[in-house]
């Protein structure tokens, strides 16, 4: 089946697969976001280890989905996988520091003898909210704007400068798309633990958050879309492989592919509306779903609208030529169908994690549960 298909065609497929996992991955660092509102939101040490055991359900999967994006997108775009976390050491670096603390938190935080304290987990868990979700909105950002690399005939990679891809932090734009995941994650952090705390306190606290972290959200998201849409992009001539730059080219992308800004669109009423819904009825706590759905498709589009239409997903600043392109950046045909066949098991793992997180969230958390449980996070 797969072995008929074109190498063009099995690289539009795998780049539409790490398209979707990259946005189900946005969606689960809701538990990041919910980090950085432990002391917002729990002001007892009763309420802060419920807030930390609501998410600490859920971490490991969003930590699952993060390696599988991560391998999925080193075996079928290899030479993306080389340049970036060769050359963007630093960042990369960073990102798995926080995640690293993150387990290390979760793990330890509750053990007997702890001689380091709660606290000491907490602040950790914070910056595992804080650093991990602006890194890596960031990080995605370059997509649209760039990094500073080199690619030879042999096609090895090395960085044009010192800096490690931490000069990505510099570029207001790249800045916007990361602060605009980390608001984000707080908005779906805070309707999580609306949708699966039983606590009124808890449940006030949260809808107040909406308000709070949705302002400055939308405002990062409206100066990140306007300027991505009105922005010159990296366009690859379909003949010769050429990369020039192109006026209003992402625009031009959503033009040429009216599905994806039917999909951007509807992402962006999901995400409105399980916000204003949740703000502004009394007891709303299914927000979490549209929030999250929304969320999905905007981020599943932004990754097609970086990809697809003859563009450089990860265009070089040093060198135009050394751009990478869905065709130039991809393994062989036959690992890509290889891969292929193996991909047909996706389906059976979002079942089961379906499954597992009905089964977890059966029963609401609330403080009789968590004084009578033996394991707490």
């Amino acid at each position: 089946m797969f072995e008929n298909l074109s190498h063009l065609a099995l690289q539009q497929y795998w780049w539409v697969i790490d398209s979707l996992l990259g946005s189900i991955l946005v969606f689960l660092m809701f538990v990041q976001g919910g980090q950085t509102l432990i002391y917002r939101i729990g002001k007892s040490e009763l309420e802060r280890t419920m807030v930390i055991n609501a998410l600490g359900r859920k971490w490991e999967f969003t930590f699952t989905t993060l390696v599988t994006f991560g391998g999925a997108m080193f075996a079928s775009f290899p030479l993306f996988y080389s340049t970036s976390f060769g050359g963007a050491y630093w960042v990369w670096m960073a990102i798995l520091f926080c995640f690293i603390i993150q387990a290390v938190a979760y793990e330890f935080r509750s053990k007997p003898n702890n001689v380091w304290g709660a606290k000491t987990f907490e602040a950790f868990l914070f910056i595992n909210g804080l650093l991990g979700t602006i890194l890596i909105g960031t990080a995605v950002a370059t997509f649209f704007n760039g990094a500073e690399f080199f690619v030879n005939d042999w096609n090895q990679s090395r960085w044009a400068n010192p800096y490690g891809g931490l000069e990505a932090v510099l570029n207001w734009h790249n800045l916007a798309l990361g602060l605009t995941v980390f608001f984000l994650a707080r908005v779906l952090g805070s309707l999580y633990f609306m949708n699966s705390i039983d606590d009124d306190n808890i449940f006030s606290r949260s809808k107040k958050q909406l308000l709070i972290s949705g302002i400055p959200f939308l405002l990062v998201f409206l100066a990140f879309t306007i300027r991505l849409l009105l922005m010159d992009g990296f366009a690859v001539d379909q003949e010769t492989g050429i990369v020039s730059m192109e006026t209003y080219k992402y625009l031009h992308n959503f033009l040429a592919m009216p599905l994806i800004a039917v999909f951007f669109l509807l992402g962006v009423v999901g995400v409105l509306f399980g916000v204003v819904k949740s703000y502004l009825l009394k007891k709303y706590t299914k927000g979490i779903w549209f929030t999250g759905g929304g969320t999905v498709l905007v981020v599943f589009s932004l990754f097609i609208l970086a990809g697809f239409n003859n563009t450089s997903f990860y265009p070089s600043l040093a060198d135009l030529q050394s751009s990478l392109t869905i065709q130039n950046a991809s393994s062989s045909h036959y690992t890509l169908t290889a891969m292929s066949y193996v991909s047909l098991m996706v389906p059976f793992v979002m079942t089961y994690i379906v499954w597992t997180w009905r089964a977890i969230n059966n029963k609401k958390i609330d403080a009789e549960e968590i004084n009578a449980e033996d394991h707490l996070y």
